[in-house]
C-alpha cells in the first residue's frame, strides 16, 4: 500500500510512549477532563521496567516517584521494587482509564498540512500506518537503545559479552568470573547482585565516579538533594560535597577516583546521577568485587587493563548505558537536543509547535520520576489549553 492510500487517523492529543512518561502525561490530561492516545512499539506498557534486572528497586522513596493522580499503595516499601513498579503502571492505567496502543513501531514523524491545525504531525509506523494529531507528545524515555560499544580486542574474546539490558539475574553466570564495564547504577547494582549469589565479579571504572549512600541516618539522600537544591548553589554544592566526604570518604585505594564536582553540581551541569550505593561499596571494601581501570584490549580468555594488569574472565557486562534516539525519529525537523541527543525543552515552539517532550530531562535533582510527574502535569496544562479538536 502506498502512503498516500494507507489508512489515517486523527487524534486531538497523541502521546508515543507507554513508559511512566506517557501515562503520566495522559493521566496528568484525565486529570483536566481531556483524552489522549497513547501507542507504543512494546505490547504491555511500561515494557523497560518489565525488562530491567530483577533485583532493581527505585533509587527514589515511593512518596516522591508517584505519578499524577495516584499514589503508591500504602503498603509498598519505601524503595519500591521492579515488580511493583511494573504493577503500578498497570493500576495507574487501569485508574486513568489509559489503554495504550501496543505494537505500533514509530519510524519516522513529519508535519502536517500548515493549514490544517488539526493536524499538525504526522506519525509514520512501521505497519504504514499514519497517525495525525493536533498536539503530539514524545514519551520514548532517554534509554531507547542499548549503547554497546565495540571494546579493543573484542573478536579474540571467547567468553560472552552482552549489554546490561540483557541481565536478568546471576544464575547464567555461575561458577564463572564476570567483568562489569561501567560502574553508574546499573554496573553497580549488577555487580552486587552477581557477588550476592556467589560469582565472581570485578568492575572495571574508567572515570572518576561520585558515589553516595541511599540513605544517611534514615534519611533518604532523594530528600537530602531536594533540599540542597533549593540552597545558592556553591552553599548546596559544598553541603554535597561534605555530605560525601563524611559518609562516603576516600575510596582511592580499592581502585575508585572521586570528581572534583560535587555530586550536586554534576548532575545540574553533566547529567551525571552519581550512583546510589545499596551495598555495592561494603563488597568492594571487603574485596569481594575487584575495582579495575579502563580496559586497553581483550584477549582470548580475558582482559589486560590499562594499568597492565591481565585477568581471566568468562563473560563481560557492559553497563556502558542507553541512546535516545530522538532526533532520527525527525528526519526533516533539527530538534534543540543537548550533546547526549536528549530534548532541552518541554515544548516546541515555531515549526515545532505543538510538539512536547517528557521523559528527558536527567538533570534535576530529586529523581527521573519525580521530574515527570512535574513535568506531565505542565504539559498537560499547556495541551488542555491550546488541543484542537480532531
Amino acid at each position: 500500500m502506498t502512503e498516500s492510500a494507507a489508512p489515517r487517523d486523527r487524534h486531538t492529543v497523541l502521546i508515543v510512549g507507554a513508559g511512566p512518561a506517557g501515562l503520566a502525561v495522559a493521566g496528568g490530561l484525565r486529570l483536566l477532563g481531556r483524552d489522549a492516545t497513547v501507542i507504543d512499539e512494546a505490547a504491555q506498557l511500561g515494557s523497560s521496567w518489565r525488562e530491567h534486572y530483577e533485583r532493581l528497586h527505585l533509587h527514589t522513596v515511593k512518596s516522591h516517584s508517584a505519578l499524577p493522580g495516584l499514589p503508591f499503595p500504602d503498603g509498598a516499601p519505601r524503595y519500591v521494587p521492579r515488580q511493583g513498579v511494573v504493577d503500578y503502571l498497570e493500576a495507574y492505567a487501569r485508574h486513568h482509564r489509559i489503554e495504550p496502543l501496543g505494537g505500533q513501531t514509530v519510524v519516522r514523524i513529519t508535519a502536517g498540512a500548515a493549514t490544517d491545525p488539526g493536524a499538525r504531525w504526522r506519525v509514520h509506523t512501521a505497519g504504514g500506518r499514519v497517525l495525525e494529531a493536533a498536539q503530539l507528545v514524545l514519551a520514548t524515555g532517554a534509554n531507547r537503545e542499548p549503547r554497546m560499544p565495540v571494546l579493543p580486542g573484542q573478536d579474540a574474546f571467547t567468553g560472552r559479552v552482552l549489554h546490561s539490558h540483557d541481565y536478568r539475574n546471576a544464575q547464567p553466570f555461575k561458577d564463572q568470573c564476570v567483568l562489569v564495564v561501567g560502574m553508574g547504577n546499573t554496573g553497580a547494582e549488577i555487580a552486587l547482585d552477581l557477588a550476592e549469589q556467589g560469582v565472581a565479579v570485578a568492575l572495571s571504572v574508567r572515570s572518576p565516579v561520585n558515589i553516595v549512600k541511599r540513605d544517611v541516618l534514615g534519611r533518604p539522600t532523594q530528600l537530602s538533594s531536594i533540599a540542597l537544591a533549593r540552597l545558592p548553589e556553591p552553599i548546596g554544592d559544598a553541603c554535597a560535597t561534605l555530605l560525601r566526604r563524611l559518609t562516603v570518604g576516600d575510596l582511592s585505594r580499592w581502585g575508585l577516583r572521586t570528581p572534583a564536582a560535587s555530586p550536586l553540581r554534576q548532575l545540574r551541569r553533566e547529567g551525571k546521577t552519581p550512583v546510589i550505593d545499596v551495598g555495592t561499596l561494603a563488597r568492594i571494601r571487603r574485596g569481594e568485587i575487584t575495582v579495575y581501570p579502563g580496559i586497553a584490549t581483550l584477549m582470548r580468555g580475558g582482559v589486560r587493563f590499562t594499568d597492565g594488569r591481565g585477568q581471566g574472565f568468562d563473560s563481560i557486562v557492559l553497563a556502558t548505558g542507553y541512546q535516545p534516539l530522538v532526533q532520527g525519529l525527525f528526519p526533516n525537523h533539527p530538534l534543540p537536543l543537548d550533546e547526549r541527543g536528549l530534548p532541552t525543552v518541554l515544548h516546541g515552539e515555531g515549526a515545532l509547535a505543538g510538539l512536547h517532550f517528557v521523559g528527558y530531562d536527567i538533570r534535576q535533582p530529586g529523581g527521573l520520576l519525580r521530574t515527570i510527574a512535574m513535568q506531565a502535569e505542565r504539559v498537560a496544562g499547556r495541551i488542555a489549553l491550546d488541543a484542537v479538536p480532531a
